[in-house]
C-alpha cells in the first residue's frame, strides 16, 4: 500500500465514522440537517428544480450500471480480458453489501417523513442514511478512473466522477430527499469501496480465469462432430460433385439406369424395368390365325308364344298358301 492511499484511507475512515457518531449523538450535525431542510432549497430556486430531476438519475444505480458496463464490455472485447466487467460487478456488489446492510440497520427516515423537529429521525422504517444515489455516483463512475490505463486518463475520469458525485449529492438535498449528513456519509462509503479494490483483484484474476476455463468447455462440447474419414459418397464435395445435384441430361440423350441383379425363387413373377410385376410370357396366336367363328340358326333367343314363320319362298303362291291354311 502506497502513502497516498493509505492517507487516502485513514482520513475516509475518520469521516465515515465521525459522520455516524454525530448522528447517533444528535450533535451540531443533525442541527445542520435541519436548518438546510427548513431552507427548503428547491423552493429557493424553482427555476433548477426540473434539470436536477434529471441530474439526479446519474446516481441512479440500474441507468449508470448499464452505461458503465456497455463501455466496459467494449474496453473487454478490445484488450481481450474480463476484468473491466469484473471490477464493475465486484464494486457494485460490495456497495450493495456495505451500504446496504447499514441502511437497514440505522432505520432513519428521510426529510419528508421527518416527525419531530431537531430528532436524527434514528431506528426507524426509513433506509437513506447513507444517501444510495451519492455512493453509488462515487463507484459507478470512479470504477472508469480506477481502470485508466495512463495518468493523464486516470486524473481526468477522476474529476468526472467527483464532479457527478458531487454533483449528485447535492441534488438530492436540494430536492428534500436526503439529509446532508446522508449525503456525506455515502461519499464516505463511495470512496472505501474503491479503496478496497486492490486487495479484491487476486480474486478477480482467479475469477477471470475459472469464467474463461468454463467458457472454452463450452464451447468445445457445442462443436459438431467430425465425419469419419473414409471412401467419398457419390455428388459429395469430396467426390467432386455437387451435394444432391444430379446432372441434367441432354436432349440427344438417354437417361442412364443402373442395372441391379435381383435373385428370385424359381416360379416367382418378375418385376419389368419400371418396377411393376410381370408374368412369363406366354404362346399365343395372331388374330388372323384364328378360326372364324360361324353362328348357327337364329340369335335370337326361342320363345314360346312365337309361331315359327313358313319356310316357303316369299312370292303369289305364299299368299295363297296362307288364306287356304286360315281358311
Amino acid at each position: 500500500m502506497t502513502r497516498t492511499r493509505f492517507w487516502l484511507l485513514g482520513t475516509t475512515l475518520a469521516v465515515y465514522a465521525a459522520t455516524v457518531i454525530g448522528v447517533l449523538t444528535t450533535s451540531w450535525l443533525v442541527k445542520l440537517d435541519w436548518q438546510v431542510m427548513l431552507f427548503r432549497p428547491y423552493k429557493q430556486w424553482p427555476e433548477f428544480h426540473t434539470f436536477l430531476d434529471y441530474f439526479v438519475v446519474m446516481g441512479q444505480r440500474g441507468p449508470t450500471a448499464v452505461a458503465v458496463a456497455a463501455w466496459l464490455g467494449w474496453c473487454c472485447h478490445r484488450q481481450r480480458t474480463l476484468r473491466p466487467l469484473l471490477v464493475l460487478g465486484t464494486s457494485l456488489l460490495l456497495l450493495n453489501a456495505t451500504v446496504g446492510a447499514v441502511k437497514i440497520g440505522f432505520g432513519r427516515l428521510g426529510p419528508h417523513y421527518a416527525t419531530t423537529v431537531g430528532s436524527n429521525e434514528m431506528w426507524g422504517t426509513g433506509d437513506i442514511f447513507p444517501s444510495g444515489h451519492t455512493a453509488n455516483a462515487v463507484v459507478t463512475w470512479g470504477v472508469l478512473a480506477y481502470l485508466a490505463t495512463t495518468p493523464v486518463a486516470r486524473r481526468v475520469a477522476s474529476l468526472i466522477a467527483a464532479g457527478f458525485a458531487f454533483g449528485v449529492g447535492m441534488t438530492t438535498v436540494y430536492l428534500g430527499t436526503h439529509w446532508l449528513s446522508d449525503v456525506v456519509l455515502g461519499w464516505a462509503a463511495g470512496v472505501l469501496v474503491l479503496l478496497a479494490l486492490p486487495w479484491l483483484e487476486p480474486a478477480m484474476a482467479r475469477a477471470e480465469v475459472l469464467l474463461l476455463t468454463l467458457w472454452r468447455w463450452v464451447r468445445e462440447h457445442r462443436a459438431p462432430a467430425p465425419v469419419p474419414s473414409g471412401r467419398p459418397v457419390a455428388g459429395s464435395p469430396l467426390a467432386g460433385g455437387p451435394l444432391a445435384t444430379p446432372r441434367a441430361a441432354r436432349d440427344d440423350e438417354l437417361p442412364a439406369r443402373e442395372t441391379v441383379a435381383v435373385v428370385r425363387p424359381v416360379g416367382a413373377p418378375g418385376r419389368g424395368p419400371d418396377g411393376r410385376p410381370h408374368h412369363p410370357v406366354r404362346q399365343h396366336t395372331v388374330r388372323s390365325e384364328r378360326t372364324p367363328v360361324t353362328p348357327v340358326g337364329s340369335r335370337r333367343p326361342p320363345h314360346a308364344d312365337r309361331v315359327p314363320r313358313a319356310t316357303a319362298p316369299f312370292g303369289p303362291s305364299a299368299g295363297r298358301g296362307r288364306t287356304a291354311a286360315g281358311g
